[in-house]
């Protein structure tokens, strides 16, 4: 293929890369039949695909792309630093002014308590990274036995084998023989779909008290770490009650457990803090990152450490025998920096919080007026909407669970907006660069397709 490629006829485009490309999450043989959506170009909140159709990204991406695309200045740090020194390893006792420069930033960017860096090139990477810290930690306090982990259904930590075992996603643990050894789950704290009867408060106490229940029943003397997202991203952000934090917080404290708080969506300004851990008063041991560390620029990950845990491998009887190749890549580290000084300079948290982010919390929460709407929950610019036929009871569809979430995202597509379902929920994660306009545009297109949606549902029988 020419490197014009983005200029073949969409047909001929869709027949070679379904004859050479797997997809990741995909049903392959779907998307053959139905052929790719093809995306060319993008400019600040929007992507354009081959047919020149135009798009405002509700999902910056994959929830990455804070500073919005088109961003000549990380553009221009790529062909500065690919010049100077494009790569070099951060083995053998050995470093390069980008990566140094970037490990300061985060620590100052950080909770007081995190102060050292340990880097990958995805989310899921740097949590295979926390699976062996947090057991070589306990190992090094004579405690090798503590080696269990425990996680939540329905949350995500990526697709590795380590980081697809921590996450409760069952789908991936059908395939590949996962989860690996020692890794275990307790419920979610998803109110509006699992709260029956209890109010937000009681049933957010209630489902903490669950990592308690599993603690107890597998010993605590053989627990390493609880991990969870602060919010949970791809299970159809899942923001929980006020209680539940606090009550993670005080069982992990008394029983001596680390905690591991999962913000490879949250972290870099999502939730209106540079992490989410502040947003929802955690204290977590450490803090895994990825996505909007770089706006998704180049790919890179980083998990954060406490001094605890930092000090605690440096003493390590020899070395801490892990790491990849890419870990603390040049050219990645000065587009991180780049990047964080954008979200710093522009002011993109404050955006997020007080600016256009405060606009999309107003009107977002009005679309749970809609018929279609049973709830409308939002946290800085990352929000969700659960579809019903009956808010009231909080009743599922006569049809299988996420028919009509795939119908309101082909509506979505089909009418310039991209907004991710899943099952029968529908989730935005928009840039942190979001206008007043933007966010008008997003709403209104919304409301279109959740219009779209609640009358083919009816004629179709989903109701």
């Amino acid at each position: 293929m020419s490197q014009r490629s983005n200029h073949l006829p969409t047909a001929q485009m869709q027949e070679l890369d379904a004859a050479h490309h797997m997809h990741p999450f995909t049903h392959q043989a779907d998307l053959n039949a139905k052929g790719a959506r093809i995306i060319t170009s993008a400019n600040g909140v929007h992507v354009t695909d081959s047919e020149g159709r135009t798009m405002l990204d509700g999902m910056a991406g994959l929830w990455c792309v804070g500073v919005g695309y088109g961003r000549k200045e990380l553009a221009d740090v790529v062909s500065r630093q690919m010049q100077e020194l494009p790569f070099y390893n951060t083995f053998f006792q050995t470093s390069h002014p980008p990566v140094i420069a970037l490990s300061e930033r985060l620590a100052q960017i950080a909770p007081d308590h995190i102060t050292r860096v340990f880097y990958g090139s995805s989310g899921s990477e740097a949590n295979d990274t926390n699976i062996r810290a947090v057991r070589q930690y306990w190992a090094n306090l004579d405690q090798p036995e503590r080696t269990h982990i425990i996680a939540r259904w329905n949350g995500y930590h990526g697709s590795t084998m380590g980081g697809g075992s921590l996450g409760g996603m069952k789908g991936i643990h059908a395939q590949g023989g996962l989860p690996i050894p020692d890794i275990h789950h307790i419920d979610q704290p998803f109110w509006w779909g699992e709260g029956a009867e209890q109010s937000p408060e009681e049933f957010g106490i209630a489902r903490a008290r669950l990592l308690e229940d599993k603690i107890l029943e597998i010993g605590a003397d053989k627990i390493a770490a609880f991990i969870a997202e602060p919010i949970q991203g791809a299970g159809g952000v899942i923001i929980p009650p006020s209680t539940y934090w606090p009550e993670i917080q005080r069982i992990c404290k008394e029983y001596d457990i680390l905690l591991i708080a999962d913000e490879v969506i949250t972290g870099f300004g999502r939730t209106g803090n540079w992490f989410g851990s502040e947003t929802f008063n955690i204290t977590p041991d450490i803090i895994t990152t990825a996505k909007g560390l770089t706006s998704g620029y180049i790919p890179m990950s980083a998990s954060l450490f406490s001094e605890k845990i930092a000090a605690n491998l440096s003493e390590t009887d020899g070395e801490f025998t892990h790491g990849y190749t890419y870990s603390g890549h040049p050219v990645a580290a000065a587009v991180a920096l780049e990047n964080l000084r954008i979200i710093e300079d522009e002011k993109m948290i404050e955006n997020v919080r007080t600016g256009a982010g405060a606009y999309l919390r107003d009107q977002w929460k009005q679309l749970s007026d809609h018929p279609l709407v049973g709830e409308a929950v939002i946290e800085g610019m990352m929000g969700g909407i659960q579809l019903t036929p009956n808010k009231t009871t909080r009743a599922s569809f006569l049809s299988e669970t996420g028919s009509v979430g795939y119908i309101c995202r082909e509506f979505c597509f089909a009418n310039g907006l991209v907004m991710r379902a899943t099952g029968d929920r529908m989730i935005i994660a928009p840039p942190l660069c979001m206008t007043r306009d933007n966010v008008d545009e997003l709403i209104n297109k919304a409301a279109i397709c959740l219009d779209l949606t609640h009358k083919k549902a009816k004629n179709d029988g989903h109701m």
